[in-house]
């Protein structure tokens, strides 16, 4: 950026930070198509993809894929969990590694589906998916770069993302880069109301709260993504101090333990706060046809009797799949609380 740009994105992120922009859009999602009240979100799956490319941030680029192509691998799949009743998808795919809001924007023209895409960074897998620039600005530079995508739109489209997403290693501790973009991510939460969601698995996510902390940003802003695959004492200290619990990585092999960290954190009171979902999806670019798409109604075939028969009841099955996506991603500031636990 020249100085003129640079200017310009500080005194937005100055400006967003005095009046926050999300104080007229409370009760709202953003989807692609625009806002949506929350209450009107209905059944949503909080964490899946429909194209992602692994080639890395140097190389990656909408020519190296067909969208019709796309289209017609992936619409059929959207089609058989829309007549399953989902009604939203929250599309995870960020900056670098293949977001495409026009992608899921005609997707969602063709199927009646709702998507949900994102602001923010990845930095996981070493690094592979971070551009240079995010080596060298500071965390209010790129806070800057999401909350002008969230005032202005995606890369002239006026498209308009939803939430945050980023990603940290499995390291026990953040690497500077990480820590960086937990730093963005708080400071933009601040000036947009935007959720946080961070692909973070067995990693620290206990450390991201902290970071949090510092900005005032209440735990309910942020989201352990990949949680089935942490520790349970830490996922329980996370939902105590109030974060969003995400069960996303749902395939038949998994169910075991999808079914057993559901159980385990409703008897702990802290089924509102939980998030269902199958990570699925995965057209890739580099392979033929975009490779074998995992679809996305394995949790209503499969894992929703195993809950019922456990002794999950309707409403609580109501509560993970329709209540809790649609509060975890209504836009509003969320502030940390005085008698937030540490």
């Amino acid at each position: 950026m020249n100085k003129s740009e640079q200017l310009g994105v500080w005194l937005s992120l100055i400006a967003s930070l005095m009046v926050p922009a999300v104080q007229a859009e409370t009760g709202y999602i953003q989807t692609v198509t625009g806002l949506v009240a929350a209450e009107d979100v209905g059944t949503g799956l909080a964490h899946e993809h429909v194209l992602v490319d692994f080639i890395g941030a140097d190389l990656v680029s909408p020519d190296r894929y067909d969208r019709a192509e796309v289209l017609a691998v992936v619409t059929p799949h959207i089609e058989a969990v829309r007549d399953l009743g989902v009604s939203l998808v929250v599309e995870c795919t960020p900056e670098f590694l293949g977001r495409d809001p026009l992608l899921l924007r005609e997707l969602g023209e063709r199927t009646g589906m709702r998507f949900v895409t994102n602001t923010g960074l990845y930095g996981a897998v070493n690094d592979k998916f971070l551009p240079p620039y995010a080596w060298t600005e500071s965390a209010e530079e790129l806070a800057a770069r999401w909350i002008a995508e969230f005032e202005h739109g995606i890369e002239g489209t006026g498209i308009k993302p939803g939430f945050i997403k980023s990603a940290v290693d499995r390291d026990e501790e953040l690497s500077e880069v990480d820590a960086k973009l937990v730093h963005a991510a708080a400071l933009t939460h601040l000036a947009t109301g935007l959720t946080i969601a961070v692909h973070t698995g067995p990693g620290p996510g206990l450390a991201q709260l902290d970071i949090l902390a510092e900005h005032g940003v209440d735990p309910s802003a942020w989201i352990w993504v990949h949680a089935q695959g942490a520790k349970d004492e830490d996922v329980l200290v996370a939902a105590e101090r109030g974060a969003w619990i995400s069960l996303d990585g749902v395939r038949s092999r998994s169910i075991d333990r999808h079914v057993a960290l559901s159980r385990k954190l409703r008897d702990a009171g802290y089924w509102n706060q939980v998030l269902l979902s199958h990570d699925a999806g995965w057209f890739d670019p580099a392979k033929p046809g975009g490779g074998e798409i995992r679809g996305y109604t394995l949790i209503f075939e499969e894992m929703l009797p195993r809950l019922r028969d456990g002794g999950f009841s309707e409403a609580e099955l109501h509560q993970v799949l329709s209540v809790n996506p649609a509060q975890a991603l209504t836009i509003a500031v969320r502030e940390l609380r005085a008698d937030s636990p540490e």
